[in-house]
């Protein structure tokens, strides 16, 4: 499976980082950073019952090859708080998506939005790299983490001063999301096994979590404005649109096309 590869790689190349630059090195970049901008809170339905848009600035990705050849995440950055997106996330996952920290600390120069670091968190060293980079708040991958390790960087995250998106792809992973009191629950419309991707998996999946505090967020898939009107309609606080925006020449366009 793809993510094991992604995780195994991930802890080599964590392991180089922490040799490179030392934990309080970074401790002491994050305390000089602006304060974080609240990345939750822009998770609020429009008053039409539109979810929020989280637009995403992504070069590459392991499924699809290169997305973007022309790629700027200033002038994309800048194109989204133009079009009206409520936060913007970067990738920075360099061997498999061709993202990197420089291009977050870019992102959050340029625009006044809450930037997210998404990328394969599994270990407290990346949340003082995400927050001295200018990170106001991370993903945190359930299938990429046990319920101790979940539990831990979500406390973490705190501490350093990031919120979470905490991504789940099923039942299971869903109620551990919410046991650890996940503020935003991101749910992955891809399959982790076969990369298929259901819109019914939000669907399914909402209706289990009933009295939660925490902002509902679908990821994946979303392409269209019925996409966007269905998804409010039961009740998803937000989406997150990644390629659907970045296979488009003009990204300001298709998200003011999305957004209405």
């Amino acid at each position: 499976m793809i993510l094991n590869t992604i995780l195994e790689h991930k802890r080599t190349e964590v392991a180089a980082r922490k040799a490179n630059v030392p934990i309080f090195d970074l401790a002491s970049r994050a305390k000089d950073a602006p304060p974080a901008r609240d990345f939750v809170g822009s998770l609020q339905r429009a008053a039409d019952g539109l979810p929020a848009v989280i637009a995403e600035v992504k070069k590459a990705s392991p499924s699809r090859g290169l997305i973007r050849a022309e790629f700027d995440p200033e002038a994309i950055a800048h194109a989204y708080e133009s079009a009206g997106a409520a936060a913007v996330s970067v990738l920075t996952d360099e061997r498999f998506f061709q993202g990197s920290l420089e291009h977050l600390s870019l992102v959050k120069k340029t625009v006044e939005l809450p930037v997210l670091r998404k990328d394969f968190i599994i270990d407290e060293y990346q949340l003082w790299e995400a927050r001295a980079a200018g990170a106001d708040a991370v993903l945190l991958i359930v299938a990429a983490l046990n319920g101790e390790l979940l539990r831990k960087l979500v406390a973490e995250a705190q501490h350093v001063g990031l919120q979470s998106l905490v991504e789940v792809h099923d039942r299971h992973e869903l109620d551990l999301a919410l046991d650890v009191g996940a503020r935003a629950v991101g749910i992955n419309n891809r399959n982790l096994q076969t990369f298929e991707v259901s819109l019914e998996t939000t669907t399914r999946l909402l209706r289990s979590a009933r009295d939660h505090a925490a902002k509902m967020v679908s990821e994946s898939g979303i392409s269209t404005r019925d996409d966007m009107v269905k998804l409010g309609a039961i009740g998803v606080d937000a989406v997150l649109i990644g390629e659907a925006l970045m296979r488009e020449r003009d990204v300001e366009a298709k998200l003011r096309e999305l957004i209405g």
